[in-house]
């Protein structure tokens, strides 16, 4: 009987911005329980990162995305869990095609909902990747 070899997984992640806002979500996962994360999923076979971004935010949110810009990967590795991982981490920026469209929580058991936050403001725990980033100095908006 063959053991499957852990491999590094790759999560497109999404700073969808509105003025100084970003919207976040609180977690219902193993992984990051109760944290707050941006929008985003794994990235599928043959999939572009602004497809993966776009169908990830629509799927969760409902939200039609534009404008959007690699920002920065990360390498993230999950030791303590019941089940260890590593993300290869792909962050975009992106804005909303229509400014007055509100977040939808199309996926309650991943998520309690979605809102809008300042970034100087934002709600903790955030979810490690993203506190890491966040206390690196990292600006989404730069």
């Amino acid at each position: 009987m063959e053991t499957e070899v852990a491999r590094p997984k790759v999560a497109v992640v999404v700073f969808v911005v509105k003025g100084n806002l970003v919207l976040l979500g609180r977690r219902r996962s193993s992984i990051g329980h109760s944290t707050f994360a941006l929008p985003g999923g794994h990235l599928e076979f043959g999939e572009s990162f602004e497809g993966c971004a776009a169908r990830e935010v629509m799927e969760e949110t409902g939200l039609e995305i534009e404008k959007m810009k690699l920002l920065t990967v990360t390498n993230n590795v999950f030791k303590e869990l019941p089940k260890p991982s590593h993300y290869v981490t792909v962050f975009m920026r992106a804005t909303l095609v229509d400014p007055i469209q509100a977040p939808e929580n199309l996926e309650p058991e991943k998520c309690d909902g979605w809102d809008w936050y300042d970034w100087l403001n934002l709600p903790t725990p955030l979810f490690w990747p993203l506190e890491k980033m966040v206390k690196s100095g990292f600006d989404p908006f730069l």
